[in-house]
């Protein structure tokens, strides 16, 4: 009895030990004892929204429209039908009444009450442990790029994953800027594709010889191949590229998700984007949006969101893909902060379509960026939520979830433990996302309809945000559209009309789903503003 009574006593303290020092444990308990982080959550799409829908306590959400016109639930396009809920939110009137009538007023009180509010209930928080991002040159090459010697640059931005090393996420990231220019240079930004736009090749000398060790090494590796290279004296491993050009531009990026159009097409004689922004004396940054988060529902428990959560679901209030890549572009911009070839204070952001939508609310969310340019953007970008035209409140809260918080899904049901809501309960609407742009440049472009850029985009809508925004333009200095304020009644101008006179802009081109016809416009536009003058022709390496 005596020695039971001691074992447990000298017992106790060493269990203390072991449970009150979880680092002991970890460097003495063997590794297939050792605490391993949870394994990421692997659900379909399917699974994750209805995971979504029960934490909502949603029992049914109403079905978004049918782009299909033969459908019988075919989107709506009769303007008679078009404005259920008519009036918007007034963008400078607080919460509590009271009108804004100052700019102290606006950037102390009702810009954080809209910040908080798009946040909350459309697009997500972003959570404030999300991890720090290392910046690496991989590649750094001298490249020509439309005759324009270019300094190209790849780079990987990793993010930490100490805490969850079961998630890597690396975001992709080029940047290219004039060799020439005599110093820091304007820069866009754009979502899409990121490769080195003409990697430099070895030159006829430098080819030859590593075509010789090549075949030096093949022979000595399998020797049974030395009598075919006999029987070949003139065969070259890597043979020279016969299409390449001193000249070489950047090719079209892959085709956006439900692209009617290319986002490299553009009009008949204009260079790629690319070329006439490098001609401008101005540089660019591609980056790859689905290498931080990606671009469907299964994914959510992975990228970026995913190593935040620690592989687990999302909360209601959780970021979306939208919000995450928005967050992805401002990381790119810390770095473009410490390159000495960029002008960090005049960077812009670009998009078409989905990528429209991730670059008006990285232009909101982050006011280091000096402009945007908004293309074909739609519901969740520049159209308003409250309009009954094509793409619907509804189509976000179906497929598209992903893209938006959670709490985003309460606007498309029918039957849930608060009843029933609709876009006409949504606290805000994008007129005012686009007033938390104010002042910086916002250029809005649309193509039409006819070339592809559909009618489910509500150019109409969007054009009435755009003009539901101009009081905060207004109210901060800022020139707008050169419209009257009352989106009731304003109607688009025609295509190819551009309303560019301000910091708030807008252009409807008559191409299709893609903004390159409005890319010389947004140039020309954003010099004015910057006070710049474009470089003598066939120069492209001024730098400001």
């Amino acid at each position: 009895m005596h020695t039971t009574f001691r074992n447990t006593w000298l017992a106790i303290p060493a269990l203390s030990l072991a449970f009150s020092s979880g680092s002991l444990w970890a460097q003495f308990a063997p590794e297939s004892q050792k605490q391993l982080p949870p394994p990421a959550v692997n659900w379909t799409a399917d699974q994750d929204h209805q995971n979504m829908m029960d934490q909502l306590g949603i029992k049914a959400l109403r079905p978004g429209p049918s782009g299909n016109e033969s459908d019988p639930n075919h989107a709506n396009y009769d303007e008679t039908k078009a404005n259920p809920y008519p009036d918007l939110p007034d963008v400078l009137t607080l919460k509590n009444g009271k009108k804004v009538t100052t700019a102290e007023e606006w950037w102390k009180q009702r810009r954080p009450e809209i910040e908080h509010d798009m946040q909350e209930y459309v697009y997500g928080f972003v959570p404030k442990n999300v991890p720090k991002v290392t910046w690496t040159v991989k590649v750094l090459d001298h490249e020509v790029v439309g005759r324009i010697p270019v300094i190209a640059k790849q780079l990987v931005g990793h993010v930490d994953n100490t805490a969850y090393p079961l998630i890597d996420v690396n975001i992709d990231m080029v940047v290219v800027t004039p060799a020439m220019a005599k110093g820091p240079v304007p820069v866009l930004m754009m979502f899409g594709g990121a490769t080195l736009p003409a990697p430099a090749q070895p030159n006829q000398d430098a080819l030859a010889k590593i075509n010789e060790a090549l075949r030096e090494l093949l022979a000595k590796s399998d020797p049974s191949l030395q009598a075919i290279l006999d029987q070949y004296p003139a065969y070259q491993p890597i043979a020279p590229a016969a299409t390449a050009s001193p000249f070489g531009g950047f090719g079209a990026a892959p085709a956006r998700p439900g692209a009617a159009t290319a986002p490299g097409a553009r009009p008949a004689g204009d260079p790629p984007t690319t070329q006439q922004l490098l001609a401008d004396g101005w540089g660019y940054v591609m980056i790859n949006p689905t290498s931080i988060q990606a671009d469907n529902g299964a994914g959510i428990t992975r990228g970026v969101i995913g190593l935040v959560n620690k592989g687990q679901p999302r909360h209601p209030d959780d970021w979306g893909a939208l919000r995450a890549w928005a967050w992805g572009a401002a990381r790119g911009l810390d770095y473009l902060e410490t390159d000495p070839a960029v002008d960090a204070k005049h960077v812009g952001i670009e998009g078409v379509s989905r990528y429209g939508k991730a670059a008006l609310v990285t232009e909101a969310f982050d006011q280091r960026f000096y402009m945007g340019l908004i293309g074909s953007s739609g519901e969740g970008g520049a159209k308003l939520n409250r309009r009954n035209w094509g793409e619907a409140v509804e189509s976000l809260t179906g497929g598209e979830y992903y893209w938006m918080a959670g709490n985003f899904m309460k606007y498309g049901a029918s039957d849930a433990t608060f009843g029933s809501k609709n876009a006409g309960d949504i606290p805000v609407d994008s007129h005012e996302l686009i007033a938390l742009c104010a002042p910086r440049l916002t250029f809005v472009s649309y193509g039409v309809p006819e070339m592809g850029d559909a009618k489910w985009l509500d150019h109409q809508g969007s054009y009435m945000a755009t003009v539901a925004a101009q009081p905060v333009y207004q109210l901060l200095g800022a020139k707008t559209l050169g419209v009257s304020n009352d989106y009731h009644t304003e109607k688009m101008p025609g295509v190819n009309v551009g309303l560019l006179d301000g910091e708030l802009a807008w252009r409807q081109h008559d191409g299709g789903h893609t903004d390159a016809p409005n890319v010389k416009y947004f140039i020309q536009w954003a010099d004015k503003f910057m006070g710049r003058q474009p470089p003598a022709a066939g120069g492209g390496s001024r730098g400001e």
